[in-house]
């Protein structure tokens, strides 16, 4: 079982396919969106209070409740980590309006609140979401 942990992708091997990323609500974990940037994805990062990002990683201040669409406009994917169920749907409207992909994962056993693909990861399951019903 440990070999076959082993093997598993992370988030950022899966985030590391992109050219452009946002991450939402960056808080004080910076260092994966540091790895993308040191893999060569062009990583902005937001956060609804001011943050310090590493070198590398542009900040902007946003809410995704609220957001400033220009902070998203162009990005490939935008992604979460343990991202709370009421801002699951807030984030796939805005990754859905820049045509992004959306993936995050989620805190305990918090369950998506959006369509997703399940894709086991060492740290958990990422998941991947998909188009909201119209």
């Amino acid at each position: 079982m440990a070999h076959s942990r082993r093997n598993l992708e992370t988030m950022n091997d899966h985030l590391a396919r992109y050219e452009r990323a946002v991450e939402i609500g960056i808080g004080r974990r910076t260092d994966p969106a540091r790895a993308l940037a040191e893999r060569g994805v062009s990583v902005t990062a937001t956060d609804i209070d001011d943050r310090d990002v590493p070198e590398g990683v542009q900040f902007v201040r946003d809410d995704i409740v609220d957001p400033d669409p220009a902070v998203y406009t162009g990005a490939d994917v935008v992604y979460a980590r343990n991202l709370p169920p009421e801002l699951h749907r807030p984030a796939l409207e805005v990754a859905r309006n820049v045509d992004a992909e959306f993936c995050f994962t989620t805190l305990g056993g918090d369950q998506p609140a959006v369509p997703v693909e399940r894709k086991t990861i060492a740290a958990g399951t990422l998941y991947i979401a998909r188009a909201l019903p119209e």
